[in-house]
């Protein structure tokens, strides 16, 4: 009879050690549907123009409550930009600027996190665009987490940044009379997150 519940005790025991790691390394799904990725450059000096991508696939594994692991991989299809006017997406999906069929994705892929304030990260990683691989920090803020009707924990992030677009090889630059680029330099990215658990 000891020797039962000996085995017993040592199978509970067991189940506990390896079911934990389960647990912990268990990431969140990220909604395509409720998450956007946008983008916004300087138009003719004075104004600017704004599109998106509607193709992404962006994976996020974290195990503490308070994200100071979390680890980001994200993979952008170029050729679903978007803004709104086919004949200016054709001129970015070219090689002026992103060259969709040669470089089909964009890609990031975080290698440290530091937690900032409150609900305020920066999120350390490595951008890719053309084949140029650059070091880029974003800005990100932790909107909070609710449970949903069904049980679901969603959390929902606002993550930024701002690179130059030269540094990728996006070349393409025409400057106007009155001075300054049609184009500018400066691409200002925001993104509104919607994960689950």
């Amino acid at each position: 009879m000891k020797r039962v519940f000996f085995a017993i005790g040592v199978l509970a025991i067991a189940g506990g050690v390896y079911a934990q790691p389960k647990e912990q390394s268990q990431g969140w799904k990220v909604d395509n549907n409720h998450t956007r990725i946008a983008f916004s450059v300087p138009h003719m000096v004075i104004s600017e123009v704004t599109g998106n991508f509607k193709d992404f696939t962006i994976n996020v594994k974290s195990s503490k409550p308070d994200f100071t692991d979390l680890s980001v991989d994200a993979s952008i299809k170029v050729a679903s930009i978007s803004t709104d006017n086919e004949m200016r997406d054709n001129h970015l999906k070219s090689d002026d600027f992103f060259n969709a069929a040669k470089f089909p994705n964009i890609t990031f892929k975080s290698a440290a996190i530091e937690k900032t304030g409150k609900n305020t990260y920066k999120i350390i990683g490595n951008l890719t665009i053309r084949d140029i691989t650059k070091k880029v920090t974003f800005d990100a803020v932790y909107k909070g987490s609710i449970k949903s009707m069904t049980g679901q924990t969603i959390a929902a992030w606002s993550v930024n940044a701002v690179i130059n677009r030269f540094d990728y090889g996006l070349k393409w630059n025409k400057l106007i009379e009155s001075g300054g680029m049609v184009v500018g330099d400066q691409v200002s990215i925001s993104m509104n997150v919607e994960m689950d658990k």
